[in-house]
């Protein structure tokens, strides 16, 4: 059995969520991300690879490697990545067929929200730990300041737009419990295959203070 969601955002501070545009590319890059700590990894399903890349790392990685996907948005995306090997999942938003989906299967769904109304919503259904997005263009810090009044009983990995300056003041809040990023693998190392670089980058993304 994986882990639960609340188990899950506790694992690091960063969770790097990759687009992985070549199939060669994805089990270096989940190796760097891991070796440098990061040992939560979300692969998007934005590319035609995608699935073959999260079934690729998870046979790659050591057992305590946490492989999920991102970008799920239909109830046969969900089935897809459960099928590729994804022990959890991630959503932009949420619908009410996504959810009914969601709470069908034992794989988590981390479910994106932008509002304190789509918040409340998934909080009946029963979700506790959520992913708001798009973090700084929904109002960022404020934002989650604001809604942490009414409802502190909501986690939040805030995701969008956050990047090594802005974590920390993010990390700080007392609803947020790690936060969703791309900066520890940007496009042109992972094309020039500096791993080492990456690596390292996901070194000092792990070392941030919650």
């Amino acid at each position: 059995m994986g882990l639960a969601v609340n188990e899950i955002v506790k694992v690091a501070p960063v969770i790097p969520v990759m687009v992985v545009e070549r199939i060669e590319d994805a089990v270096p890059l989940a190796r760097a991300l891991y070796n440098g700590g990061l040992k939560v990894l979300e692969i998007t399903l934005r590319t035609p690879c995608a699935l073959d890349a999260i079934t690729a790392m998870v046979e790659a990685l050591p057992a305590d490697a946490v492989i999920g996907a991102g970008t799920i948005i239909t109830p046969q995306d969900l089935e897809k990545a459960v099928k590729a090997g994804s022990t959890f999942l991630v959503s932009p938003g949420t619908t009410p067929a996504l959810i009914e989906a969601a709470k069908a299967s034992s794989i988590p769904l981390l479910p994106g929200v932008a509002t304190p109304t789509e918040a409340m919503r998934l909080l009946v259904e029963g979700f506790t730990h959520q992913k708001f997005f798009p973090a700084e263009a929904a109002g960022g810090i404020p934002m989650l300041k604001s809604i942490g009044g009414p409802l502190p009983q909501i986690t939040f990995c805030p995701t969008g737009g956050i990047d090594l300056a802005k974590a920390p003041s993010y990390l700080a809040l007392p609803n947020v419990a790690c936060v969703g990023g791309t900066w520890m693998a940007p496009k042109e190392l992972m094309k020039a295959g500096k791993w080492d670089e990456i690596e390292k980058l996901a070194r000092e993304a792990a070392s941030l203070p919650r």
